[in-house]
């Protein structure tokens, strides 16, 4: 009889710790569902539709200096997103702009109507990168991608064409991991990850988009690159 009971007893104790994981496990399961959450946001400005854009874009001397595509890469990137995303916009080509650029002296000196006639366009958006860096000042041996900027808007019609309609400020970071040692990436791969996160965060000012409910939860490997 006691020896029965002491069966009972295990097998009740098996059961209930079972029981025990699979709750825990449920739990775990469903908090990393609810980290990997999107949410819709609007766009903050919503002007480009259905006009002519020229996305014109600007950095530092030093920057251009170690980066010397990425003005051009950042232009072609954003102008994609906008002809994909934005109903009925014309974005004016970045060969173009860059031809205009080189043919102009100190084109960004000029005043922003002059810009407008000169590239007859209905808006300008005015990319002005302030930081590009891959690793922490000082510190060459851990990437810590930053690339900070200033988008400007400048409408035609605007009350000033002289001065921005709206300016917003962007921050990205990559890679996401903290304290990554130079040995666990490429150079190549830390500008290409955080060119890409640069080019998306500055397009999504111009149309709704997904980001993550809990963007330091959040795992990008874990789901769909395309968004």
């Amino acid at each position: 009889m006691i020896r029965f009971l002491l069966l009972l007893l295990a097998i009740v104790g098996v059961i209930t710790l079972a029981a025990c994981q699979a709750a825990f496990l449920a739990g775990a399961m469903s908090q990393s569902f609810e980290y990997q959450k999107r949410i819709e946001v609007l766009p903050q400005y919503e002007g480009l539709e259905h006009h002519s854009v020229a996305v014109i874009v600007d950095a530092d001397l030093d920057i251009l200096y170690q980066y010397p595509r990425l003005t051009e890469s950042v232009s072609v990137g954003v102008g994609n997103l906008l002809n994909r995303e934005v109903s009925g916009i014309q974005v004016m080509s970045p060969v173009y702009i860059r031809e205009w650029q080189f043919s102009t002296p100190r084109w960004n000196s000029l005043p922003f109507s002059d810009m407008i006639k000169q590239l007859n366009v209905d808006r300008i958006v005015l990319i002005d990168i302030h930081t590009f860096r891959l690793n922490p000042p000082g510190n060459r041996w851990i990437w810590d991608g930053e690339a900070t900027a200033t988008i400007g808007i400048i409408e035609r019609e605007g009350l000033d064409a002289n001065e921005f309609t709206d300016a917003y400020s962007i921050s990205s970071r990559f890679p996401v991991l903290k304290e990554l040692d130079r040995d666990s990436a490429t150079q190549e791969a830390i500008q290409t990850g955080l060119l890409a996160d640069f080019i998306k965060h500055t397009a999504w000012i111009f149309y709704p988009h997904l980001e993550p409910k809990y963007p330091d939860k959040y795992k990008p490997e874990l789901e769909d690159p395309s968004w």
